[in-house]
């Protein structure tokens, strides 16, 4: 083993051979032998190591080989000098082997030498991106799961830092076509996290870009499969994959395929739905979800079929007037309950596609039914009056911090649900109906938008859908789930506004 007198000594010999450096080769030997020294000679090796490297394609191996050795010591600043030095091996065909040593290392536990080895990865990233990603990929579908996870990360937190010039349009192909091979066996976290990665290239911000996003997550969502309402795998992969679809859909890019999904599958089982987690509402998350999908569908081929559908469950959250005694008072025990949360989504829903059919109301449905549905909009409008009248009431002359409390956020939320639904049940009762109307859904950021404007994105990074059932090893170990966050706290998102109405 050298000492380090000797390291140096041939560090002379090859700083001063010039030109005629590779003709050193037994000099560049010594110092690759250095690494199997103490403590100096290795800090010394790590140095010299890479600054020769060049010169010597036939001990490009050995001396890569070396590094590493030199990156995985005992000793903390060893390895960070070695780390450091390690985008100085990445030229030609070594580069794709170097990153997938960077994406190993990423495993540390150590924050300095963390920081070492991203700032590393960006920096060979900028001299030969498809050979980077070809490392981080490797690793990704092959390596243990600490070291998948953080690749996955770093490609999610780094890639939008990087020029145009280095993430150029066959670099993002890459990207997706990687992607897609990954996405064939994900766990709910890794499935958000390739969604941002993909949802902040470039070459998919275009129309056809977000409908093969769309398409992913459909696939993802399994919506070939029929639907398994007792299955909270199954309930919180949809509920979870379509929170991720609907931030993608515009007036070009439809949320067809979703809605009638939806309407068939989901909504004549939503009472039966397995909640995936404790305290969630799954059957308000659905409808609001719905709602949210359906001012963006297509041409839909089921479309009376499916206004029929959403048609039925709403008339299941609209009840008749409770009949009355012949002294004029009540006759039953109790009032209904209007479940004004349920009532928004599905009535919004139900104005968003019967628009593409104006007349179902009035020719689709026979007399007796379409009479029965005008008494049921009269009793809820009628009990809808009294609320809002009871809430506005309750808010008059709150300004500032009166409004920011639990109880008077609730009432203003609830204010908007009130208005909202009072706005689309005008609307039905035209003669004949009208689906002029626009509403800004309860939990949406009131904002104009004007046609054609593409939507900004949301933060649906709320939640995991579980992992797609699809052939070959899992990862069911990783799956991980998180109820669903945002616009309301726990307390909101559950609430019902269900109100008993007095009988008038």
């Amino acid at each position: 083993m050298p000492t380090v007198e000797e390291l140096y000594r041939n560090y002379g010999i090859l700083a001063d051979a010039t030109e005629q450096v590779g003709q050193h080769k037994d000099a560049y030997q010594v110092i690759l032998d250095g690494v199997k020294g103490g403590t100096k000679e290795k800090r010394l090796a790590a140095q010299f190591i890479p600054k020769f490297f060049k010169h010597f394609p036939e001990l490009a191996d050995s001396a890569i080989n070396a590094q590493l050795d030199l990156c995985e010591d005992e000793d903390v600043s060893i390895r960070r000098q070695a780390i450091k030095e390690l985008p100085q091996f990445a030229t030609g065909e070594n580069l794709p082997r170097v990153a997938d040593i960077l994406t190993q290392l990423l495993q540390t536990d150590d924050s300095a030498e963390f920081n070492l080895v991203n700032n590393a990865l960006l920096s060979i990233f900028k001299m030969d991106a498809k050979g980077t990603l070809g490392g981080l990929f490797s690793q990704i579908l092959q390596g243990e799961d600490i070291v998948r996870e953080r690749a996955i990360k770093f490609l999610s937190t780094k890639l939008k830092t990087l020029p145009d010039e280095v993430l150029t349009k066959e670099v993002e192909e890459l990207i997706l076509t990687e992607s897609k091979k990954v996405l064939e066996d994900v766990t709910g976290e890794e499935f958000v996290l390739f969604m941002k990665i993909l949802s902040g290239l470039k070459s998919l911000q275009t129309v056809s870009g977000r409908q093969q996003l769309v398409e992913l997550v459909a696939e993802q969502a399994d919506l070939e499969q029929t639907f398994n309402p007792s299955d909270p795998d199954c309930v919180d992969r949809l509920l979870q994959c379509t929170r991720q679809a609907v931030p993608l859909f515009s007036k070009n890019v439809h949320s067809t395929r979703f809605v009638t999904y939806f309407c068939e599958q989901v909504l004549p089982n939503l009472s039966t739905l397995t909640t995936p987690v404790e305290g969630l509402d799954i059957q308000l998350e659905v409808l609001k979800l719905l709602a949210e999908m359906s001012s963006f569908c297509g041409d839909m081929e089921k479309l009376e079929t499916n206004l029929r559908k959403l048609f039925d469950k709403l008339l299941e959250y609209m009840p008749l007037p409770p009949e009355e005694a012949e002294n004029g008072e009540n006759a039953g025990n109790e009032e209904p309950k209007l479940q004004f949360s349920y009532v928004e989504c599905l009535l919004y829903s139900f104005h968003q596609l019967g628009r593409k059919l104006p007349d179902f109301l009035t020719a689709k449905l026979n007399a007796e039914k379409l009479k029965d549905f005008k008494i049921r909009l009269q009793y809820f409008a009628r009990g809808l009056q009294v609320y809002i009248r009871q809430l506005r009431l309750a808010l008059q002359g709150k300004t500032g911090e009166a409004l920011k409390t639990e109880e008077n956020k609730i009432k203003v939320v609830a204010l908007k649900i009130t208005n909202n639904i009072n706005v689309l049940i005008k609307d039905l009762f035209h003669i004949p109906p009208s689906y002029k109307s626009t509403v800004t859904l309860s939990w949406k950021p009131v904002q104009k938008v004007e046609i054609g404007q593409k939507r900004a994105n949301e933060d649906t990074t709320s939640g995991s859908p579980p992992k797609k059932s699809t052939a070959g090893p899992k990862r069911d170990a990783r799956q991980i789930y998180n109820p669903p966050s945002g616009k309301y706290s726990s307390n909101l998102s559950n609430f019902n506004y269900e109100r008993s109405l007095q009988g008038k």
